[in-house]
């Protein structure tokens, strides 16, 4: 077990330090940032004008709660195009420099080196959230009466999850191709086939009672206004774990093929 773990990080190690060494990966944090602080300050100045229509006719409304669900929609939303991006080059560039057949032969199992990889990416991406969470929390800790903490890290937590899910199926995919640019576009029209998937379905009883619950979106949308749902749990769990276990099986296959 202390051997798994020890592969796991070595692997881990070495793609993180591959992330935060990449001019791309570089440039992709930068339009990250600045699309998402653009789009916060736009939702707060809107979500005020709002606020002022509804105080002159005496009513009220949740502020926070709606610029929180607001702000991690805007979010969701491009990282389904960022996060491709992050996950195309996970196996691509090892097939392109004929190094995934000696990842393949190599003592560590492909489970290992798969869960490290997913790993590194995952945390490069929580690396772009943690400065907009940094001034979320500055902008709520103002309001009154004070923005729950739970929802707060809920809403974050249920895109941290969905980018997991999203990471580990382009993964997957990267590992079928040598083209970097094929693997995300892949990966963003399997991702977008997965977010709309109920809305595809539409109203067809059962059919599309099967395919909401494969709804990246619904369950997203589920964790964002602070439902902790098992479902949600399960299904973000699930698409993980598949993810790791296609990628798994692909290297194998590909082991099989050289030998």
């Amino acid at each position: 077990m202390r051997v798994i773990f020890s592969n796991i990080l070595a692997i881990y190690r070495k793609e993180l330090q591959t992330y935060f060494a990449s001019p791309l990966a570089a440039a992709i944090a930068g339009i990250f940032w600045f699309l998402s602080g653009v789009l916060f300050v736009r939702i707060l100045f809107n979500a005020t004008l709002t606020a002022t229509q509804f105080d002159a006719q005496g009513q009220q409304i949740d502020l926070p709660s709606a610029v929180l669900q607001d702000f991690l929609g805007v979010l969701g939303f491009i990282s389904l195009f960022i996060l491709p991006m992050l996950s195309m080059s996970l196996y691509a560039e090892e097939r392109k420099r004929g190094t995934l057949e000696l990842l393949a032969t190599s003592p560590i199992t492909n489970w290992a080196v798969a869960l490290g990889k997913l790993l590194a990416v995952l945390t490069f991406y929580i690396s772009l959230v943690l400065p907009l969470m940094a001034y979320e929390a500055i902008v709520f800790s103002s309001t009154n009466p004070p923005f729950s903490p739970a929802v707060f890290l809920i809403g974050h937590a249920g895109l941290i999850l969905l980018s997991a899910a999203i990471l580990s199926l382009g993964m997957f995919i990267s590992s079928l191709t040598d083209s970097t640019i094929l693997a995300a576009i892949l990966t963003f029209v399997l991702t977008l086939l997965l977010w709309l998937t109920d809305a595809l379905a539409g109203n067809s009883g059962l059919l599309g009672d099967i395919f909401g619950q494969l709804s990246l979106l619904k369950h997203f949308t589920n964790l964002v206004q602070g439902v902790v749902d098992t479902s949600s749990l399960i299904l973000f769990a699930s698409y993980t774990v598949l993810g790791l276990f296609l990628t798994a099986q692909s290297v194998e296959a590909f082991r099989f093929q050289r030998s």
